[in-house]
């Protein structure tokens, strides 16, 4: 079983019978292509319509493989950047599916669509998409109640009530499992101070077999590698990530 890393937040996971492609945007390095000649089920994964997690040109894949299962989440079709028949499958949060290879839990997201619980060939994967606790660089300028305008985000936020949402999504998670073999989660420098929070308190929460970082092409592969000081604390190895096209082993 090997995760190989492509672009941002776009890993490809072979397993003995199977391929699965989460969150493809771009492919810089041609990646996917090889995954795509392979006579393996492939089942593609997007976590919400960003342009950053989902690009209409997975459905094109099909003119390449000839089996090929298509789960996304229905934010996807909602925000109407795919028709309700290309995919096989549509999940919010709470939703569920298998088809005895793999099975799937959909569950919540600080922004937009849903996280991935996957179980395929003994193991248990997760793929946060975009659950993080993204405003945690402001969580000592405010009190309960307050907000705080944001440049970046051009909005009066609520960090605390933000975190809070965050908290209880991983709540949500510990109901179906806390155990992963494998997590994917965002690491991004862009957010500033405390931008390994969110990951720091996944790992608090959930017994953890391998941390891989994702969502820091903005700054940079080594931003990423701030996790370890913490997941060597927790005993849980990191993925340090150095370039596109790299996998690992699991």
């Amino acid at each position: 079983m090997t995760l190989t890393y492509v672009f941002h937040s776009c890993f490809v996971l072979e397993t003995d019978k199977s391929i699965l492609i989460f969150d493809y945007w771009l492919d810089p390095y041609d990646v996917v292509s090889s995954f795509l000649k392979k006579s393996k089920p492939i089942y593609v994964f997007s976590s919400h319509f960003h342009e950053d997690h989902f690009n209409s040109a997975i459905f094109k894949w099909k003119e390449q493989h000839e089996d090929i299962t298509y789960v996304l989440s229905k934010d996807i079709y909602k925000h109407r950047r795919a028709n309700k028949e290309d995919a096989n499958v549509w999940l919010a949060k709470g939703g569920t599916w298998s088809d005895g290879t793999v099975s799937v839990w959909a569950l919540g997201s600080t922004d937009c669509g849903v996280s991935w619980i996957v179980e395929t060939g003994g193991k248990r994967f997760f793929h946060a998409g975009n659950l993080n606790n993204w405003y945690a660089r402001f969580l000592q300028d405010v009190k309960p109640g307050e907000t705080i305008y944001s440049e970046e985000f051009d909005e009066e936020i609520d960090p605390i009530a933000h975190e809070k949402q965050y908290l209880g999504e991983l709540k949500d998670i510990s109901k179906i499992t806390n155990s992963f073999d494998v997590v994917m989660f965002p690491v991004d420098g862009r957010i500033g101070n405390g931008y390994t929070l969110g990951g720091r308190q996944f790992i608090e929460r959930f017994n953890v077999g391998l941390f891989v970082p994702m969502h820091f092409v903005a700054s940079g592969f080594e931003s990423s590698w701030r996790m370890k000081e913490f997941t060597d604390e927790k005993g849980i190895p990191l993925w340090t990530i150095s370039r596109e096209g790299e996998t690992i082993h699991l």
